[in-house]
């Protein structure tokens, strides 16, 4: 697996891309610097991983634009040592920004082949979440809740109500909303029964699937 100083230039003038666009955590964008993103993709999109593009990835899944992932990282607030619950691993670059902020991540794929892929793929680049698991993101991981924060990267026809009961009072929930389009709404637990939303714009996602069964 190749990385070479070309390819870190790139990262950097991503970073700059980002910036100029909002991203002001400092944290998130040394992740976006660091992380070979050009690994996670096809080898023949190579050219353009740099760019702030979503490309295809395996079971019709996509790898998120870079800004989309830097906006859902600054908005989660991720402090080190904090427990997030990751809804659709695909490709794994989010989960490598999350593990980048340090945080303690247990990440949740339905599509069996993306599983299989990525949970051999992040270890080589020295990601290592919690736990991966094979299962159904709109029931979460109750066997391991609360969590600090929760973080859905697949456009949900609605809240998963099991999301909101596994969120720690005080932490935040940030998944997008909708249908062919989406809202990116952020929740935050204010306290058993209360909770504060947020609306953030609008964003484009495929969509969050049950688990087969």
């Amino acid at each position: 697996m190749r990385d070479t100083t070309k390819h870190q230039g790139l990262r950097n003038q991503l970073a700059k891309v980002l910036e100029a666009k909002g991203i002001y955590d400092i944290k998130v964008l040394n992740a976006v610097r660091k992380i070979p993103r050009h690994l996670f993709i096809d080898s023949s999109f190579e050219s353009h991983a740099y760019q702030d593009k979503a490309f295809p990835i395996a079971a019709d899944q996509t790898i998120s634009h870079p800004f989309t992932v830097a906006f859902q990282s600054q908005v989660l607030e991720v402090k080190s040592g904090e427990k997030v619950l990751e809804i659709g691993t695909g490709s794994g670059y989010q989960t490598a920004v999350l593990l980048e902020l340090n945080a303690e991540v247990y990440s949740i794929e339905r599509q069996h082949e993306l599983f299989k892929k990525t949970s051999m793929f992040l270890p080589k680049l020295g990601y290592r979440p919690k736990r991966f698991i094979f299962g159904d993101g709109y029931k979460g991981l109750p066997e391991e809740a609360p969590f600090d924060k929760i973080i859905v990267t697949a456009g949900a026809p609605y809240v998963p109500k099991a999301l909101l009961g596994q969120l720690k009072i005080g932490g935040r929930l940030l998944i997008p909303v909708g249908d062919k389009e989406q809202v990116m709404t952020l929740f935050l637990r204010k306290s058993p029964k209360e909770f504060e939303k947020h609306e953030l714009g609008d964003f484009k996602f495929v969509p969050m699937l049950k688990k087969k069964n």
